[in-house]
């Protein structure tokens, strides 16, 4: 079925991925109450170190990438995007070089795709973190907080 969230990622020309398997022992979604929390999202394909490896451009591309897994597990935790009454909290961990400081700015990739997929529902707290490494080896990881209404 067709809803105004799946309408909104085709006109930005994307669509929801499989879901990815999980690299440990945990879920990769938890609901408490009205709260809906999503485990962390690496994107396949995106590996490095913003800085070094990759460009910022590139680390954009890659949290953009995490945002579309997490919406993917939004989907199979409730059944469609049409079930979030608003993103409540994102978190993006960046791995980057130490002299990197536009961390912000790669995990615009994730915020700026839960805006638009989202509307008046998606604007959100956020936190911004470069690290040395990350699961897998990869360059972005996001996970959020979503409140279903």
């Amino acid at each position: 079925m067709t809803n105004v969230e799946h309408e909104r990622l085709a006109a930005l020309g994307l669509a929801l991925p499989a879901l990815r398997a999980k690299a440990g022992n945990y879920m990769g979604w938890v609901r408490a109450g009205d709260l809906l929390f999503l485990s962390g999202q690496g994107a396949d394909g995106f590996t490095g170190r913003v800085g070094a490896t990759m460009t910022r451009d590139e680390g954009y591309a890659a949290a953009r990438s995490c945002g579309l897994n997490l919406l993917a597990q939004i989907e199979h935790a409730t059944g469609g995007l049409g079930a979030v009454r608003q993103v409540v909290q994102v978190r993006g961990y960046v791995a980057c070089t130490e002299e990197f400081t536009e961390i912000p700015q790669v995990v615009n990739g994730a915020s700026d795709l839960f805006l638009a997929v989202f509307g008046e529902r998606g604007p959100h707290a956020r936190t911004a973190i470069g690290v040395q490494n990350l699961p897998l080896g990869f360059a972005v990881e996001v996970d959020m907080t979503v409140q279903l209404g």
